[in-house]
């Protein structure tokens, strides 16, 4: 039986794979990081993905992106999980970060993640983000389904990534990349 990406890869027409390009990756090479930084996106894509496995050191924490440096208060997040038993559902207004993710120090788990950044250099509006992410530690796992508005008409020309209080840096091994995805 052939492998269903293969038959894809030969399919030709209308497919055309040049509409989502990389743009930049991060990582912590070694140690812990207490933030890294996608700098200097160009505005030549109508959106951005972010895509990235990461744990946080010294305990469980939130992942959270600001844009262009901004600290002040112009952020708000909605947020869903659950672990298979149950549900719970959070919101936040006036934050000074976007929400993405909730991340484990348990050992050896990373959490994955794929965050959109939708419409991120139209100067007429604010940025809506979308985030899935979650991780599995053998039958205890759990999903979360974020979303963030960033209250700013600026073009987003720069992401940190980092934990919500600081207290819990970036783990050696945590890695993002960033795509910007073209219009059809």
């Amino acid at each position: 039986m052939p492998i269903l990406g293969i038959i894809a890869s030969s399919i030709s027409g209308n497919l055309d794979a040049g509409d989502f390009e990389s743009i930049a990756t991060v990582s912590v090479a070694s140690g812990t990081s207490a933030s890294l930084t996608f700098s200097s996106i160009p505005g030549t894509y109508t959106h951005l993905q972010v895509r990235g496995i990461a744990r946080l050191s010294g305990g469980n924490g939130e992942l959270d992106f600001q844009f262009n440096s901004d600290t002040s208060t112009n952020y708000n997040y909605h947020r869903i999980y659950g672990n298979g038993s149950s549900v719970v559902a959070e919101a936040g207004t006036s934050t000074t970060q976007a929400t993405v993710g909730y991340y484990t120090a348990a050992t050896s788990v990373f959490n994955g993640m794929v965050v959109d950044i939708l419409d991120y250099a139209n100067t007429n509006k604010y940025k809506t983000v979308r985030s899935l992410n979650g991780m599995d530690t053998n039958g205890a796992g759990i999903v979360f389904l974020d979303s963030s508005l960033w209250r700013s008409t600026s073009a987003i020309t720069s992401i940190t990534i980092f934990s919500k209080d600081g207290s819990r840096p970036l783990d050696q091994y945590s890695h993002f990349a960033l795509y910007g995805i073209r219009s059809a």
